[in-house]
């Protein structure tokens, strides 16, 4: 092995690639624009450059690390454009997603317009099967095959593809949870089925069912991102390894990335988190508080002791997951965030993002809504000629004209 290895993260504006090389004490990075519409794309531009800044070939790399950042999963999340999910569930459960904690948001307590987020899974969706497992994993009730078969057949004739089984108390005793993928496997053999039991073992129906949803609905997608990602490495550049990013912060091959997509969700921010307690470490820094900012996002986290705070509690996007993560707060305020006036007349920043297409007006590739960046270059905070160190001029003009065109 050559002693060099690849980072990249896919943002929703920028997708960063980093070469470290080990053996001869070099860190060197490259910045393209993302490719939204199939950001392998930009992936494989970036890791291009790389190999054409350090002047190596991929022979020389051990092995490549990719972090989701905020593209794949969490935007499927936002815009609720996931893959159509069904979910299988013990008899007379089949509404545990709407009845939740029967609790109101934190930050929605004193407002009535505000309300949990609506189920990722229809309940026309939602199927019940005959089937009990006691709280010690004793089967009180055995599994009414018949209903699964009958849950797999209309699934099949609906075109729904990815399936999310969650019953009572399968993280005791997954025998039934098995079975039902068996007869999955025989009755709709082309769907992917997510068991709770494998992708959030732990009690609490309601967390477990939520992050099993999760991971069903994105699982198409990494799925299909992965394999495309893949495939244009392997006619590149031959066989290649590539480890994914978790939103633990540690990184798992891509075979297994696929059978835990809820997994990658946020993983962009958590790489922002352990880069920062590397470069604390190097300050003789424990106890932080790291900032990340990007195109789309602005990500706060803690770190103690030299490491983040990990939680296996968290939500993402209003709904709970039982994954561990590294314990990160995001706001929408990045780079690309775009500024607009609210009806009392107040300035407001984000969530709305210019992403990477058409990007902030000073990109000048179509682009017209003020954002940060356009902001910051008219208060001359960035250099319109050195940006991404001279590679990608800037239009100070337009950015000025956007601020003019929208201006209270």
């Amino acid at each position: 092995m050559g002693g060099m290895r690849v980072g990249i993260d896919v943002g929703g504006t920028f997708t960063d690639v980093v070469l470290i090389d080990v053996s001869g004490g070099r860190t060197l990075y490259a910045k393209v624009l993302t490719t939204p519409a199939n950001p392998a794309e930009g992936v494989m531009r970036g890791i291009a450059r790389i190999l054409e800044i350090a002047g190596v070939t991929m022979a020389h790399l051990d092995y490549v690390v990719h972090g989701h950042g905020t593209t794949i999963g969490t935007n499927a999340l936002i815009e609720r454009k996931g893959a159509p999910t069904g979910l299988v569930t013990t008899e007379g459960f089949r509404d545990v997603l709407e009845i939740a904690r029967i609790e109101r948001p934190d930050e929605g307590l004193y407002d009535f317009n505000v309300d949990t987020p609506a189920p990722l899974v229809p309940r026309s969706l939602r199927l019940g099967v005959r089937e009990r497992i006691g709280a010690k994993g004793e089967i009180v009730t055995p599994l009414v095959e018949e209903d699964a078969r009958r849950a797999a057949r209309l699934f099949r004739e609906n075109g729904i593809r990815t399936v999310a089984v969650s019953t009572l108390f399968s993280f005791k005793n997954p025998v039934h949870e098995r079975r039902i993928r068996e007869i999955f496997r025989e009755e709709h053999p082309e769907a992917l089925v997510s068991l709770s039991s494998e992708i959030a073992p732990e009690f609490r129906e309601f967390e477990r069912t939520s992050t099993t949803v999760i991971n069903a609905y994105l699982a198409p997608i990494v799925e299909r991102y992965l394999g495309t990602l893949q495939r244009l490495l392997a006619e590149t550049y031959g066989e290649v390894e590539i480890r994914i990013m978790q939103a633990s912060g540690g990184a798992v091959s891509a075979e297994m990335a696929r059978s835990r997509a809820v997994a990658t969700v946020n993983s962009g921010p958590a790489g922002g988190a352990v880069g920062s307690c590397f470069f604390g470490r190097l300050a003789g820094e424990e106890r932080l508080i790291t900032i990340d900012m990007g195109g789309t996002s602005f990500d706060i986290g803690l770190v103690d002791d030299g490491k983040p705070r990990i939680t296996s509690d968290g939500k993402f996007e209003g709904y709970p997951v039982r994954v561990q993560q590294v314990d990160v707060h995001a706001i929408g305020a990045g780079g690309g965030s775009i500024a607009w006036i609210d009806r009392g007349g107040a300035l407001c920043v984000g969530p709305r993002s210019a992403a990477a297409e058409p990007g902030p007006a000073c990109y000048g590739r179509g682009g017209e809504l003020p954002t940060v960046t356009d902001a910051n270059l008219v208060l001359g905070r960035i250099a319109p000629d050195y940006f991404l160190g001279g590679e990608m001029r800037l239009h100070p003009e337009l950015a000025a004209s956007s601020n003019r065109r929208h201006d209270a």
